[in-house]
């Protein structure tokens, strides 16, 4: 006999275990299937774990620059052993949280991999043996994604590593080559480079961070720079050759060949979906490069089944996997919500210095049809951010001019990736300009910034 549920949700990351919280909340039988970690990636090897190390490199830059608050330090040594422990314990800490929180929410868990059985049915196995038979009208895709392998530069776990890899290293490599300037690549590339290895990132695009505006992928490639991290845009690898203690790579770019040689390579370029084994086959639920096809409640073309995270397609982040997880199961229980959509979601690099953003860039305003008005406030004209010696920075804003409605934010700079949040409520609320010029900002801090970039826009601008 089947174990019968009102949902069942296949994959304990922050899209699943959001998706079965939430369910619980309103009343409703659930189970969830996790086959390594609750939590998922995010809480285990990304989202939480990355930011502790994070963390111990902004220490160490504040550290590195003491001398310019006044304060004298003598030898810096990272214990690169301690910085990794930290990162796991913070992990574990927020890891083991979930499982409370399943058991607080009557939610009930199976450890084992769960494949869609058909008829609304789904089997649970544990190493090739049989866990449980599950059966509900209502099945929640969550198995989200794993780093894209590229042929040719496949990841070993040794010298061509990923970031499963990368966050746990033994030792610090002298040399590192990332291959991508995405959110992970680039974080990465700060980490290893705060704490005193030579970086260098090759992009394929005409530039690093793509999916932001043009103008603040300018100001972090030169900041970036300028902290001695070496970055080529425009750029291929094209094979690397291992040896014992070292990787040479060959990047092309504009036409010609550079040779590096490094210890140690970052695989940074994508994702692909965890679409394989999961029963797929034979349903009418259909696979997009490796991502489920949803509509705006995470539905699938298979009735009764569900996607969403990482699985159901960019953008790749957190919280729209949790957000969509909500928006899924309340359709589910008939509360009728809006329907999914990503134009409110923001997104954020947690490098030195931070990156943020919302909504549109103003290349893709334009390319839309608007007409824009522009706002930019630099950080050397905020009080705050010079006080805590982080001048360097901007904020920038893109309005319709003729409806006053904010279509897009994009930040650079210290704490921005807090900041951001303000323009998402913003946006979600339809606010326009003028509700955003009356508002008060406290003072001093750097969110005065964002009030700036607004007044900016429509030639008010005070500080600058």
């Amino acid at each position: 006999m089947a174990d019968k549920f009102d949902v069942i949700v296949v994959g304990g990351g922050p899209g699943g275990y959001v998706a079965a919280i939430r369910a619980a909340q309103l009343k409703l039988k659930v189970a969830l299937v996790e086959a390594k970690h609750l939590g998922g990636i995010c809480l285990n090897w990304g989202c939480i774990p990355t930011k502790a190390l994070l963390r111990s490199a902004e220490v160490k830059h504040l550290i590195d620059h003491a001398d310019a608050f006044g304060i004298s330090v003598g030898d810096v040594k990272v214990n690169l052993a301690k910085v990794v422990a930290r990162s796991r314990a913070v992990s574990k800490q927020l890891s083991s949280g979930i499982g409370h929180l399943m058991k607080k929410n009557k939610v009930t868990v199976y450890d084992g991999f769960g494949k869609l059985a058909g008829n609304g049915k789904l089997s649970v196995t544990k190493d090739g043996k049989p866990v449980a038979e599950l059966e509900s009208p209502h099945i929640i895709l969550a198995t989200g994604a794993r780093p894209r392998q590229i042929p040719g530069l496949e990841v070993d776990g040794k010298q061509i590593i990923s970031y499963f890899e990368a966050m746990v290293p033994e030792t610090l490599p002298k040399s590192m080559l990332i291959m991508g300037s995405g959110a992970i690549g680039i974080e990465f590339a700060s980490f290893y480079n705060t704490l005193g290895v030579d970086v260098t990132v090759v992009e394929m695009v005409d530039r690093i961070m793509p999916v932001e505006d043009a103008e603040i992928s300018a100001l972090a490639r030169k900041a970036f720079e300028k902290q001695g991290i070496k970055i080529l845009t425009s750029a291929v690898v094209k094979k690397t050759d291992k040896g014992p203690n070292a990787v040479k790579v060959t990047v092309e770019v504009g036409g010609k060949s550079q040779v590096f040689e490094v210890e140690k390579v970052i695989s940074a370029v994508g994702i692909v979906g965890n679409v394989e084994n999961i029963g797929l086959d034979g349903t009418k639920v259909q696979v997009d490069r490796t991502h489920v096809v949803v509509d705006g409640y995470g539905q699938t073309g298979e009735k009764g089944v569900y996607a969403i995270g990482d699985l159901a397609g960019p953008p790749w982040l957190a919280h729209k996997a949790s957000h969509e997880a909500i928006v899924c199961v309340e359709n589910i229980a008939g509360l009728n919500p809006h329907p999914f959509e990503t134009g409110n979601i923001p997104g954020c690099t947690y490098a030195h210095p931070q990156v943020a953003s919302v909504g549109l860039t103003e290349a893709r305003a334009k390319e839309q049809g608007y007409e824009v008005k522009v706002g930019r406030f630099p950080f050397i004209g905020n009080g705050k951010a010079i006080a805590l010696g982080e001048p360097e920075g901007l904020v920038k804003t893109v309005f319709d001019a003729k409806t006053g409605a904010l279509l897009g934010a994009h930040m650079i700079g210290a704490e921005v990736t807090e900041m951001i949040q303000g323009y998402v409520v913003a946006r979600q609320l339809e606010t326009t300009e003028a509700e955003l010029m009356e508002t008060v900002f406290p003072h001093p801090t750097i969110s005065e910034a964002m009030h700036e970039s607004v007044l900016d826009a429509f030639g008010r601008v005070i500080h600058f």
